[in-house]
């Protein structure tokens, strides 16, 4: 199979609550790139690529000049054979976004050319995948109702962006066990935590109910993470600590976390499932996130929550913020999504057309 065109399409989708996490950091639409690639008989595949400056340095133009500097090493390769793919790609090193999209479009376009549909060309060890829903910073009602408008919509686990302020952390950490009493709640940290603190912190957490913590120290405190995990008071998942396959390789030598959580935005199909068996055979858990994609996107990442490694809740909820977008994301229900209802969604050029710019 060989590739005969690439086309970046920018799109803008307005999001119903702007999200807070980190140190000062915050999004309020998605201003991101489509990147649409034909391979020969005109088979078209399609990836969404997350723009974060603050998180990967990637910006719109950088995204472009990163793809069309790919495009001449993918014109030269099988783009039918994912190894030579993949191989292309690492020319390029960094670039997370650009390679991940690009990579996940070539296999959308490699399963259009052969017949089958996208799913049946990715590995999966279960039929249905626990869902759960990012709550962004803010006071006690804003955690409440952010939390809320996801309920309604079917979720039941939520992931809980937390300031670094103990006190105001643990009220809403009790608020939403309180109005939510059937619902999981987990910890992001975001690197906020001190830490000579960190393990008294974890403690007050797990005796309020919370089940795992995301990044709880700065990735550069590696023998404090360490040292953390080892303490065993609660899960500690691997997030900024893992964008590449080589990462993940790096922490789990070192033996900072128990759980991963796999952005296939960043990682794409290949290096996603490089991730997961990695983790699977050292024993750790794992999850997928969408990296707070639209409907689309989230739903091309959604198919590596089946894989059998993804045995722990995954962050694919945050597109309902913004709405239908371009995809019929399917409806999750009592907490699930179900492989054959994601497997079936399919990508609306006319819907498309109202967001591009």
């Amino acid at each position: 199979m060989k590739l005969e065109a690439i086309k970046l399409r920018r799109f803008r989708l307005p999001l119903a609550g702007e999200l807070h996490w980190g140190q000062g950091k915050s999004l309020t639409e998605l201003d991101h790139l489509l990147v649409e690639v034909q391979i020969d008989g005109g088979h078209l595949g399609r990836g969404e690529v997350a723009i974060r400056p603050t998180i990967y340095g990637e910006t719109h133009e950088s995204v472009r000049g990163a793809i069309f500097w790919l495009e001449p090493l993918l014109r030269q390769v099988n783009v039918g054979t994912p190894q030579e793919v993949r191989k292309a790609l690492d020319r390029l090193p960094y670039n997370y976004a650009a390679r991940g999209a690009l990579e996940m479009a070539l296999w959308e376009a490699r399963a259009a050319a052969t017949g089958k549909p996208l799913a049946e060309l990715l590995p999966h060890g279960r039929e249905r995948a626990r869902v759960s829903f990012i709550v962004g910073q803010g006071n006690v009602n804003e955690t409440l109702s952010r939390a809320g408008f996801a309920y309604e919509r079917g979720v039941k686990v939520f992931k809980l962006k937390t300031s670094g302020n103990q006190k105001d952390d643990e009220i809403r950490i009790q608020a939403l066990a309180k109005e939510f009493p059937d619902a999981e709640v987990y910890v992001d940290a975001n690197e906020t935590l001190k830490p000579d603190l960190a393990q008294d912190v974890l403690i007050s957490w797990r005796e309020l109910g919370v089940t795992m913590v995301e990044e709880p120290l700065p990735v550069q405190m590696v023998e404090e993470r360490r040292r953390l995990r080892a303490s065993g008071v609660l899960p500690l998942i691997a997030d900024d600590s893992v964008f590449s396959l080589r990462d993940a390789e790096r922490e789990l030598e070192l033996g900072t976390f128990d759980i991963i959580n796999v952005k296939p935005a960043r990682s794409g199909f290949c290096w996603s499932m490089g991730m997961l068996e990695r983790s699977r055979v050292r024993g750790r858990g794992a999850m997928i996130g969408s990296q707070a994609m639209s409907s689309y996107g989230a739903a091309r990442a959604a198919l590596l929550a089946f894989h059998p490694a993804a045995d722990r809740p995954s962050e694919l909820a945050f597109h309902l913020l913004a709405g239908r977008g371009f995809a019929d994301f399917p409806k999750i229900k009592d907490g699930w999504l179900y492989r054959d209802e994601v497997a079936a969604v399919e990508f609306d050029e006319r819907a498309f057309s109202r967001y591009e710019i």
